[in-house]
Parts: structure tokens; sequence; C-alpha cells
């Protein structure tokens, strides 16, 4: 059980690093495909204007923590009906912004992912890190992985988003501040706190889609 164990994980790693490996190689050889906020979460089009700057945006947290469902809000199309597998690769967006294109991506929050998070730091712009504000229980292991990727990269800038704020158990943004011991961070260090809900367009109706755009393109 134990060799199949590890056997396991590092399937689930090689799917990961081949999966970034394929999108890289997907933005640099073939004509760009992006989601739009107008078009369903899995449907592409064509980029007909000119090549933008790009600048990724990576998007990480402990499985569970809705990244996947943020995602979806940034597409403009919301939540769709049915339980969500947890992420056991990847995952990504391209989003347009009239001074350059964000390229969002996801990598799973499993234990046996997060080891290679590190790893996806030194070619990113921001560090967008999802937290679930009703989970309690796991705020400790939340807090604890967020400063490993803040020691790894001592000037990545960093948006923690608590998420899930609608749910009846889920602590305040001020208790969540806490409980990560964000104020522990040092005063130059660019990192925000933002909550957003976990509902149809949860993002929108809390910290403001647009807010957050504007925030991301003061950072990059």
């Amino acid at each position: 059980m134990v060799v199949l164990r590890h056997i396991s994980v590092a399937f689930s790693a090689a799917m990961a690093a081949v999966g970034t490996a394929l999108f890289i190689a997907l933005n640099v050889f073939y004509t760009r495909r992006v989601w739009t906020p107008e078009s369903d979460y899995c449907t592409f089009r064509e980029e007909e204007e000119e090549e933008r700057s790009e600048k990724q945006v990576l998007v990480l947290g402990l499985d569970g923590a809705g990244k996947s469902s943020f995602l979806q809000d940034l597409s403009g199309v919301g939540h769709r009906t049915g339980s969500r597998k947890p992420t056991r690769g990847f995952n990504f967006i391209s989003l347009h912004t009239p001074a350059c294109q964000l390229d969002f991506l996801e990598i799973g929050g499993g234990k046996d992912l997060r080891m290679y998070w590190v790893d996806y730091l030194r070619k990113t712009h921001i560090l967008v890190y999802v937290v679930d504000s009703s989970d309690r229980g796991r705020l400790p292991e939340a807090k604890d992985e967020l400063h490993r990727l803040l020691k790894a990269d001592t000037d990545l800038p960093v948006v923690v988003l608590g998420n899930k704020q609608d749910k009846p158990d889920a602590v305040s943004v001020p208790e969540l501040r806490e409980a990560l011991s964000l104020s522990s961070v040092a005063d130059q260090r660019k990192l925000f706190l933002l909550e957003a809900q976990s509902g149809s367009d949860g993002l929108s109706r809390t910290c403001g889609l647009q807010k957050f755009q504007d925030l991301l393109l003061t950072l990059v």
C-alpha cells in the first residue's frame, strides 16, 4: 500500500508538471485562445487583438478552499450545479484587461501537490491564496502553507482571498487576519486580504470583480 501511495503521489505531481508545461507551450507556439466574461467556462475564442503583455497569477490554497469556483467567477458564468471534485492537477483561465493579459493558473491543493507549489513561484507575478473561512479546523494548516510560500519568495505580491464568507461558521475578516498571522508579515510586503462568498458570483458580490482586477493591475 505504501508503494502504491508513492506511485499515486508521483503520478499526480507529474501530471501537474506536464500540464503546466503544455500550457506554456501552447502560449508560445499557438494562436492565443482565451476565456472571456461572455463565454462559457470551457469555451474558447480566438484572440483578435494585438498580443498584450502577459502576467501570470498563481492561484493556490488547500483542497476544498474554492479555487476552481473562484476561477469560474472570473470567467463570468458563476458556479455550476452539483458537487465539484478537488483539482488533481491544474486549471487556468486568461483574462483580458486594457493594460495586459492576466493568466490565472491554479494548482491543486492536496497534500501530495503542495510540496511542488514553490516551484511555480519563479515565473509568477502575483500569488492569490484562497482560504475557506468556514473551515475553522484547517485554518492553522492554511496559515502554515501560506507562510511557507511567503518565506519562499519574499518579494512576490500576495492577495489572500477569504472565501465562503456566506457560510454560517465563517470567521470574520479581522478573525481571519489573526488566524493567518498576517500582522506578522513585514509592513513593506505587498499583501492584501479580501473576502468572497461561495455562492454564484460570490466574488462580484463581495470584494467586487472590478475592484479585484484593479488591485491585480496595480500589483503587476
